[in-house]
């Protein structure tokens, strides 16, 4: 019995909150919160336990039967919406059963369900990972496959919910949401400003830098053994060919997560058209084949921890190799005094480190202890540079003069700290549906913390993590099963990355000033024109403006 207005309100909390897990089955159950195949699913706020048999969400799914422990939990929800439910809890996943069971046995996956076992308890206490990886792998690989219903199926025990833990989940996952809208709001409002402010030119006039350069080019494949570090690996070159320039100016370019330099082909060609030549070495403890051998069972992990500290020293290592064969391959042409560094996702990391960015342990470990950082999946990547002796690492290089980091993963591991050692210009490119490195998580602080004056950001409309004609680890139709949401094209992508990469190494490596016009938000405006899925790009000067924003959501979004 209630015996206060507390415990009353404390009620009312519970029934709302309840309600809105089971309108959010689909996020609750399988991307946050599997649940139970024993016979009871028990769900706590505070001293309140409300209790709801398998079997009643079994029938419900069938034939929309709502027994009394059901109704309990549906009665704040549409009716309009119970179909939707129905439809939720039986719909499955398109995901491969060895994949879900790989992933759970990593120390990420581990992660993972640590941090949700925290909120999904074992009936009698304790956490409930093994419980959740149980009924996740149980399901993925039963004839039913991973649906919503068939999780709960196999979960092997009476598993409690802590309501507290999903509300602040929730909201967590609102505040994210909220964060992202507000960074687009933010970026499109500064670059129209920036615009605002800039010279009025005829871009129909000039050359169309996403167009290919005059330069045919040759591709060469290298295998590198660096005998120091008994690491081998390939590495894709570009060669501009018939370039009779005085000096052949250098990029170097790393690739994401589980991807090949070869998934990034068509952007390297476009540079080297330009007269640049472009070197993209393969990664071996973090690229395609290593994700393959774990999936075979010969690795444990998604990545090689060491990679944190090996794929900075393999761009380093390939610029020795272009120095050795310089005057033999390259008449001497080869400038290697002044480098520019580009790369994806967990290259952006590896492009961010050789440019001066620091390892900082400290601020590392406190943001992978914050409450509900299993949101942010960058994080998680970022937390397992936590097994690494904690040193001071050199992974600089010197002859680095201008970084491109497109979905940097970068926030926590680096810290402000580490994010301001670099002393180079930076541009940062980021993705509006970037579940991987959502921008307001991985991309906005830092580019506050960068204290060098030329640093630019530009965002992407639509942009969601990885070129899907090339890779795609599952992310699109991740978003694709979000409501009605539409995706830009690839080329349209491919072309407003192809017209800011060249003119910001053009500028920055070549001193090529004709191309300054290009590196501003009129030209990204101009390159909106018409399109659904708009560019965004701001320089230093709205860094002022990206703190403002900053600061206010914070006060309206404690």
């Amino acid at each position: 019995m209630l015996n206060s207005d507390a415990e009353f309100s404390e009620n009312i909390l519970l029934k709302r909150a309840l309600v809105g897990l089971f309108a959010g089955f689909s996020l609750a159950l399988i991307a946050v919160s599997p649940v139970h195949a024993g016979e009871l699913l028990s769900f706590s706020y505070g001293p309140l336990i409300r209790s709801l048999r398998i079997s009643s969400l079994q029938a419900f799914a069938k034939d929309g039967s709502v027994a009394d422990d059901l109704a309990f939990f549906l009665q704040f929800t549409p009716a309009n919406k119970r179909e939707e439910l129905r439809a939720a809890l039986v719909r499955r996943a398109d995901i491969d059963p060895l994949m879900v069971s790989q992933f759970f046995d990593s120390r990420i996956g581990e992660d993972v369900l640590e941090r949700l076992g925290r909120g999904i308890t074992l009936q009698r206490g304790g956490n409930g990972k093994f419980a959740l990886r149980s009924a996740l792998v149980g399901a993925a690989f039963s004839s039913d496959g991973l649906s919503q219903l068939n999780v709960l199926r196999q979960l092997p025990t009476n598993i409690q919910l802590h309501g507290e833990a999903i509300v602040g989940a929730a909201n967590a996952g609102e505040r994210v949401i909220a964060a992202t809208e507000a960074v687009i709001t933010t970026l499109r409002d500064l670059s129209a400003k920036e615009a605002a402010t800039q010279p009025a030119v005829n871009f129909n006039s000039l050359p169309d830098p996403a167009k290919p350069g005059p330069f045919s080019v040759r591709k060469e494949v290298w295998n590198l053994v660096d005998a120091s570090r008994q690491r081998s690996f390939y590495v894709d070159v570009y060669i501009p060919e018939q370039n009779k320039a005085a000096q052949i100016p250098v990029i170097m370019f790393s690739h994401g997560l589980a991807s090949r330099p070869e998934d990034y082909a068509d952007g390297l060609n476009h540079l080297a058209s330009y007269g640049f030549l472009v070197a993209a070495p393969q990664h071996p403890g973090s690229d395609t084949i290593w994700l393959k051998e774990m999936l075979k069972g010969l690795h444990q992990d998604i990545f090689d921890v060491q990679d944190f500290i090996q794929r900075p020293k393999d761009i380093s290592y390939v610029i020795d190799e272009l120095g050795r064969r310089n005057a033999g391959s390259f008449a001497g042409k080869l400038n290697l005094a002044s480098v520019g560094i580009a790369g994806h996702s967990f290259g952006g990391y590896t492009a961010l480190a050789v440019a001066g960015a620091t390892i900082d342990f400290d601020h590392l470990q406190a943001d992978c202890t914050r409450p509900y950082g299993a949101l942010d999946i960058s994080l998680l990547l970022e937390c397992r540079a936590l097994e690494l002796p904690r040193k001071s690492y050199a992974l600089n290089d010197p002859r680095a003069r201008a970084v491109f980091a497109a979905n940097p993963v970068m926030r926590s591991i680096f810290g402000p700290k580490g994010i301001g050692a670099i002393a180079i210009p930076v541009m940062l490119a980021s993705g509006s549906y970037d579940p991987a490195a959502p921008p307001a998580l991985e991309q906005a602080l830092p580019f506050t913390w960068l204290k060098e004056p030329k640093k630019y950001w530009m965002l992407l409309e639509g942009q969601a993590h990885v070129n899907f004609n090339e890779i795609d680890p599952g992310i699109k139709k991740t978003i694709e099963s979000v409501g009605d949401l539409t995706l830009p094209s690839q080329g349209l992508i491919g072309n407003y990355v192809k017209a800011t990469t060249l003119p910001f190494f053009e500028i920055n490596l070549s001193s090529n000033n004709a191309y300054l016009p290009f590196l501003t938000s009129s030209y990204s405006k101009y390159l909106s024109k018409g399109q659904r899925f708009q560019l965004y790009l701001i320089s230093g000067s709205s860094s002022p403006g990206v703190v403002s924003a900053i600061e206010t959501f914070r006060r309206t979004h404690p």
